[in-house]
């Protein structure tokens, strides 16, 4: 078996830190020849180190000389900024390439990784969630795999093996509820960024563990199993599952269900996005059913959670509506994670950028890029920034 060559986008963050374990463990599998990172030049240089690579990327250009001279002893080849991350994503040497970073900036390395006939393992939700058509017609017209690092669509694409699509009924995404799960509606207005960001189940990066708690990365979630499995929106449902052990569901015509079950653990789903058709020999951690001798489900409160709906209309127009949704839901958690704003105005401010956002039904790249900045620009005028 040849050695898959990696080049993994935001190899500093949770989800990179978790791929790089699994490459540990199956040195006879990858090798990693490229790594990006936005602002932890230390980190990113130490992983350089360890596994060898061949490039490294830093977004923030600020950081390139301190990198650039921690690697002074080094063959590695230093680059910086948004250009050098298509770059390494376009035409570096890889066969596959894990996207992790976070946000906007993750869908232009993942459209041009896909031009490159390389495979993909998928973590940025924006990717879909801004340009899921364009993507997905990219990916069958190069004949590319695009497999899902998120552990809820992970879950149904296990669930989905060997099954037939017109045997599907309805795709079932749960969530945890985050951080705010058990704060009453009325008490929302004043919750800290501390109190938000402590999610009772998963150990993420700040901002999704935000988007948790406002349900906006349930709405993505279900944006993105829309493209993914080609299914219809109103037949994707979401549930609270405080427990976070099944990780989604798929009902059927006959009246069976599927759940994948397992630990909160993102290694679970990285390794089958990296090993897919097959499995990991061995768990990271074992998973046994008796420590959960009870699971429990509720159906969302869509006036606490409002964020959900407007997912699910932005998903009915189409065009630019979720780009728009994204770009003014990644300024306002900026905003609140400085304390620039109100845990309520998030979802505010996407409402504002959605009302007063120019619409294109058919965008291309360019026009999603004039989208992101319009509803950025939104947001910032609604929350006086």
């Amino acid at each position: 078996m040849s050695i898959e060559r990696l080049s993994i986008l935001g190899s500093t963050g949770s989800i990179g830190v978790q791929t790089l374990d699994i490459v540990r463990r199956h040195p006879e599998r990858f090798k990693v020849t490229s790594l990006v990172a936005g602002n932890n030049w230390e980190i990113l240089a130490a992983q350089a180190r360890e596994f060898g690579v061949e490039s490294v990327v830093i977004g923030n250009e600020r950081h390139y000389a301190a990198l650039k001279e921690a690697l002074k002893d080094t063959n590695i080849e230093v680059l910086a900024g948004c250009e050098a991350i298509n770059h390494i994503a376009r035409s570096y040497r890889s066969d596959t390439v894990v996207n992790a970073l976070v946000g906007y900036a993750g869908l232009h390395p993942t459209y041009l990784a896909i031009e490159s006939g390389k495979r993909i393992a998928l973590a940025n939700k924006e990717t879909l969630v801004v340009g899921g058509d364009i993507i997905m017609s990219a990916a069958k017209h190069k004949g590319v795999d695009i497999l899902p690092i998120d552990s809820e669509h992970s879950a149904i694409m296990q669930c989905l093996e060997g099954e037939k699509r017109n045997s599907i009924r309805n795709l079932i995404i749960t969530c945890s509820g985050g951080a705010l799960r058990d704060v009453p509606r009325e008490e929302l207005a004043d919750v800290t960024p501390e109190r938000a960001l402590k999610h009772p189940q998963w150990s993420m990066g700040a901002k999704i563990t935000i988007d948790s708690a406002t349900l906006v990365n349930k709405g993505f979630e279900v944006i993105e199993a829309r493209w993914l499995f080609d299914i219809e929106p109103e037949r994707i449902k979401v549930v609270i599952h405080p427990q976070s052990i099944i990780h989604s569901m798929v009902e059927f015509t006959d009246g069976a269900v599927k759940a994948q079950l397992g630990n909160a653990d993102m290694h679970t789903p990285i390794s089958y996005a990296l090993l897919y058709p097959e499995r990991a020999a061995e768990a990271m951690e074992q998973f046994s059913i008796l420590d959960y001798p009870t699971l429990t489900f509720r159906d969302v409160d869509r006036e606490k959670y409002p964020a959900l709906d407007i997912a699910y209309e932005v998903l009915q127009r189409g065009g630019t509506a979720p780009c728009t949704m994204n770009g003014a839901n990644e300024v306002a958690v900026a905003a609140f994670l400085a304390h620039k704003c109100r845990y309520t105005d998030i979802v505010g401010a996407i409402r504002y950028a959605l009302d007063n956002a120019s619409f294109e039904k058919h965008p291309t790249l360019a026009t999603y890029d004039i989208a992101n900045q319009e509803s950025r620009d939104l947001a910032q005028r609604y929350l006086k920034l």
